[in-house]
């Protein structure tokens, strides 16, 4: 079984969907008979194990991302490498070039639908676009095969536009890389805090739709003995005292060492279509305070943590307080049991691949793994 893998989002500061494909590809590499190729935009057209750049032109102020423009250099990668079946990443030109590729290869596609587009249109134009933009979604994702979402939120979101062979597919986490043994005991030293300060972490991209403003808010309504560390790229920097920031991205490995260091995450995002910090923090043995919203009510139990009411700053303070009336350890070691039981990339992977089969019309599962 070759796969072939495409997408645009996927730069030196991608978030999940790199994180998606990097694990697919390391952990599919372990199948005999599998051979997955990973195309993805770059400065020209190069390979190597198994990823191929396609030349496409960086999109300005974008941080690395590159937006293709051209079908043909797509079509064409595919054609050389004739794959068995194509998976797409994202919902612009990529996609259509794996549907033209189709015609000439006669392989099944699968279109996994990571983010919300006619949401994130809206945040960032105006809702006067959403209609033609859930169009636009259902034309597209009503050409394929199979169409995987990372939560039953999204799934029921693309089934309400009309997109049949819809299926719940959720990522999973690195669970050697974020574990709670990365935890640093000098962290709170480090950041100038005592010992007893109650350290809070939000890591991620500092759009629009993760409502920061709300968790600065929260910060103003928890005050002195709460204290909240912001890391990633485009971060506010007009913060209150009980507030650092780390303003650029860093890699997993560092990201780990600070959520295990923490005493939990927050996330004031309420259109999350699956929120994979949330599991990495969890992983890394913290408990969490979300939203009731999006993808959060199916993957944070409430033994792992807490929801508060959406865009409400107080709700959260108060959620953030109950939180730590109670025993945050239990809740902690709690979450990485869940994440240990549900979301280790080797089981989705193995879920990744029954799709596969189920389009090409496999009968029987046929690849062991190792």
């Amino acid at each position: 079984m070759h796969i072939a893998d495409m997408t645009m989002f996927y730069a030196p500061a991608s978030g999940g969907v790199r994180t998606y494909l990097d694990a697919k590809h390391r952990r599919l590499a372990l199948y005999p008979g599998v051979r997955h190729s990973l195309l993805v935009p770059g400065p020209d057209s190069s390979h190597e194990d198994g990823v191929y750049r396609v030349p496409a032109p960086p999109v300005p102020f974008g941080n690395g991302y590159r937006f293709p423009l051209r079908l043909a250099p797509w079509r064409n990668t595919l054609n050389n490498l004739q794959p068995d079946l194509i998976e797409v990443g994202d919902p612009y030109l990529t996609a259509w070039a794996a549907l033209d590729a189709r015609r000439q290869l006669d392989v099944p596609v699968i279109g996994f639908y990571h983010s919300d587009l006619p949401l994130l249109v809206s945040n960032r134009i105006g809702t006067w676009l959403g209609a033609n933009v859930e169009t636009y979604v259902s034309k597209l994702y009503g050409n394929f095969d199979r169409v995987l979402a990372p939560s039953t939120a999204m799934a029921e979101k693309l089934i309400r536009l009309g997109v049949k062979h819809v299926h719940v597919q959720p990522l999973g986490v690195d669970l050697q890389t974020f574990e709670p043994g990365c935890r640093d005991p000098g962290l709170k030293a480090e950041l100038g805090l005592s010992p007893d300060t109650r350290l809070l972490i939000f890591a991620g991209r500092g759009s629009k739709e993760k409502n920061l403003p709300v968790l600065l808010d929260c910060m103003k309504a928890l005050g002195k003995g709460y204290h909240l560390l912001l890391v990633g790229s485009h971060m506010p920097t007009a913060v209150a005292d009980n507030v650092s920031v780390i303003d650029h991205f860093r890699p997993a490995g560092e990201v780990a060492r600070l959520l295990a260091s923490a005493d939990a995450l927050v996330h004031a995002g309420d259109q999350e279509t699956f929120g994979l910090i949330v599991l990495e923090a969890m992983a890394c043995g913290i408990p969490v305070v979300a939203v009731d919203a999006g993808a959060f009510r199916e993957i944070i139990p409430e033994r792992c943590g807490l929801l508060c009411k959406p865009n409400d700053a107080q709700d959260m303070a108060a959620t953030v307080r109950q939180l730590f009336s109670e025993d945050v350890e239990v809740r902690g070691n709690a979450a990485r049991r869940h994440v240990e039981q549900h979301y280790a990339w080797d089981a989705v992977v193995a879920g990744l691949l029954g799709h596969y089969e189920a389009v090409l019309g496999v009968g029987t599962p046929v690849y062991a793994h190792g």
